[in-house]
């Protein structure tokens, strides 16, 4: 009898990656071209960040291929209603259905291959593609934020009056020399914000930063606050440019490179917050016992008298 070796068999996962390759590589290349071409609608180029978040994301998934490989392959009853959903909601030809399938999958088939287990190990990453994938949710956000807008106007007219501009403000609509101005939401900073609040959860986890809460809850705070006030200056040097009848400068900031380059200098502030927060604020507010002031001496308490 002639000994025959077993030829080798692919594992699972690259099967797995090749389906999902020959599925979504399309929808990819559909985000990933009308984020750079801005080809796309107004409210899915909010997720551009999702051109750093996604390799980002394959990346960490490669970075713990060895813990992963360590996982005993285990089922959670989860997965199935989740893949079930994924091929229902690719088939259903809607765009919004079609891209919040990708993030339902992935995690159908964490769970279905390593259980609890493999979501608890990838869970960063498959939050960063979730909060990559292209969907309404900033147009079901833009009603709310008209107070943000006004305030934005409000103040950016306030600093053009410093500047002995003549400046006129009526609700979120800026006026110079008849020329009118609108804080839009995409204006008043939201898609900026989207990228801010994005950037700050990746520089949280490469830094270490998650392990203190105080210097996380700061950290977004200042994001917040850092987002609002670079969005006030945009708006008020884009309103005295188009007052003053700067075309080429109002085109350059708000259309062209002008406002790449503010998005990066927005970007590198978050870098500068960073390194403030690790280096002058504490990690916690709970005092060490050593920093306590030492306590006196309790007294013993005095026998009980025995009267039996």
């Amino acid at each position: 009898m002639i000994a025959t070796k077993p030829r080798p068999s692919l594992p699972l996962e690259w099967v797995v990656l090749a389906l999902i390759a020959v599925l979504y590589v399309p929808l990819l290349w559909h985000w990933v071209e009308g984020w750079l071409n801005k080809s796309i609608s107004i409210q899915h180029e909010y997720f551009s960040h999702g051109l750093l978040g996604i390799p980002f994301a394959a990346y960490l998934v490669w970075e713990k291929r060895s813990p992963w490989q360590s996982l005993p392959t285990r089922s959670h009853w989860l997965a199935f209603p989740l893949l079930l959903g994924a091929i229902a909601f690719y088939s259903s030809g809607l765009v919004d259905l079609m891209n919040l399938s990708l993030p339902m999958l992935l995690a159908g088939l964490l769970l279905a291959l390593k259980g609890r287990a493999g979501f608890r190990l990838h869970w960063f990453p498959w939050l960063l593609v979730l909060l990559s994938t292209p969907t309404q949710l900033p147009y079901l956000i833009e009603p709310y934020i008209l107070p943000l807008q006004a305030f934005i106007a409000s103040v950016a007219g306030f600093i053009l009056l410093q500047f002995d501009v003549d400046v006129q403000v009526d609700g979120i609509y800026l006026s110079v020399s008849d020329q009118l101005v609108e804080v839009a939401p995409h204006c008043a900073g939201l898609k900026m914000l989207f990228t801010s609040l994005f950037m700050g959860l990746i520089l949280t986890y490469w830094t270490g930063l998650y392990r203190s809460r105080l210097r996380t809850n700061l950290f977004f705070v200042g994001i917040i606050a850092i987002s609002v006030v670079g969005n006030i200056i945009r708006n008020a040097t884009l309103t005295f440019f188009h007052g003053a009848q700067m075309d080429k400068a109002f085109s350059w900031l708000h259309d062209s490179w002008g406002g790449d380059l503010y998005s990066a200098a927005m970007l590198g502030l978050l870098i500068v917050l960073v390194r403030l927060l690790e280096q002058y604020a504490p990690a916690s507010l709970r005092l060490s016992p050593s920093s306590q002031s030492p306590q006196p001496p309790k007294s013993p308490k005095p026998p009980r008298p025995d009267y039996f």
